[in-house]
């Protein structure tokens, strides 16, 4: 048996048991596959759950739908007239996000929004409330949280293992991704630290201040944001379109060590007073999965809410929102999130 041979017995054997275990009386499906959305449609289809495509480019969704077996569409009002979803990946770009969601959710499909859920607060309440109206699920895809470096910290932090947090700084860098056009830097970059902020403190930022400006794009490709968590507890973001080198990296200084991780490597150093620890991983483990399984689980009725609830989502875009006004103006700006 060749490696690819292999590699087609292993999904064909994944897709059987996910449909004993119930998973394809609906399926869900997909719309944009440009970009990020590509790698949707993978995990996708090799949980066996992947049921229709739909792209405006119509030889991109049928060159997909192809590949994986599943009909495609150009159309979102024909995918959802001619298939029976239990859920939908909204992967298109964001300033679509809210419409395209909006008649998905009144079509009692539950929606998984690639991040951020909206350029906009106002829209994130409008999604917020549909979802609720029509009974639905709407998530985000923060795929940080999935990480496992990610996931060991906030293990360490909830444990107080090395006393209490006081700051973090993250860095996220790399040329701009060509298929990005309608954001910049923070709403497409940044967003996934602001969330991992709030995850790793468990609180809300009462301030923003933010630096951010342009050189190469017509948005901004470099940014540094200054996130406040009550009396003196802070995070530090910086991101940039700029630097050729790919970083992911973050620090979280607690009262008795610090904490150092890689996203990409999936890896963190734990530093206090007497040693130096790196837990060893034998695997990678790829978040993209972890996170689409989750959203799967949920549409099942196998777990009752998402990893990331829609209200953490749309805090996320308000805190964007603030630090893009706080670096036109100048000025500190203040929140009051739920």
């Amino acid at each position: 048996m060749t490696l690819l041979e292999g590699h087609q017995k292993d999904l064909n054997d994944s897709k059987k048991k996910l449909e004993r275990d119930d998973f394809d009386s609906g399926g869900i499906g997909i719309i944009g596959v440009g970009g990020w959305g590509k790698n949707h449609a993978r995990v996708l289809a090799e949980m066996g759950v992947l049921k229709a495509i739909c792209d405006m480019d119509i030889m991109k969704a049928k060159s997909l739908g192809e590949k994986y077996n599943v009909d495609s569409f150009a159309s979102v009002d024909e995918m959802i007239n001619t298939k029976k979803l239990d859920g939908c990946l909204v992967c298109t770009p964001t300033k679509t996000h809210h419409l395209v969601s909006k008649k998905l959710m009144e079509n009692k499909i539950n929606v998984f929004v690639e991040k951020p859920l909206s350029y906009s607060f106002k829209e994130c309440e409008e999604m917020i409330k549909t979802a609720k109206k029509n009974k639905v699920v709407l998530t985000c895809g923060y795929i940080e949280r999935f990480n496992p470096a990610v996931r060991d910290v906030k293990k360490i932090l909830s444990e107080k293992t090395y006393g209490e947090v006081l700051m973090m700084e993250f860095h996220r860098e790399n040329r701009m991704p060509l298929h990005i056009k309608d954001v910049g830097i923070i709403y497409d970059t940044a967003v996934h630290d602001i969330d991992t902020a709030m995850y790793f403190f468990g609180i809300k930022p009462q301030v923003v201040f933010a630096r951010a400006g342009n050189i190469f794009h017509s948005f901004e490709d470099f940014s540094t944001i200054i996130l406040g968590f009550g009396v003196d507890k802070v995070a530090v973001i910086s991101s940039n379109w700029i630097t050729p080198k790919k970083v992911r990296k973050f620090s979280v200084v607690c009262t008795e060590g610090i904490i150092n991780g890689d996203f990409i490597k999936q890896e963190i150093t734990v530093e206090d007073s007497g040693s130096s620890i790196t837990p060893r991983r034998t695997n990678l483990v790829e978040p993209l999965s972890l996170e689409l399984k989750n959203f799967v689980d949920v549409t099942k009725g196998k777990i009752t809410d998402p990893e990331v609830s829609s209200r953490e989502a749309a805090n996320v875009t308000k805190i964007a929102e603030a630090a893009l006004l706080s670096s036109k103006t100048g000025s500190p700006i203040y929140l009051n999130l739920e």
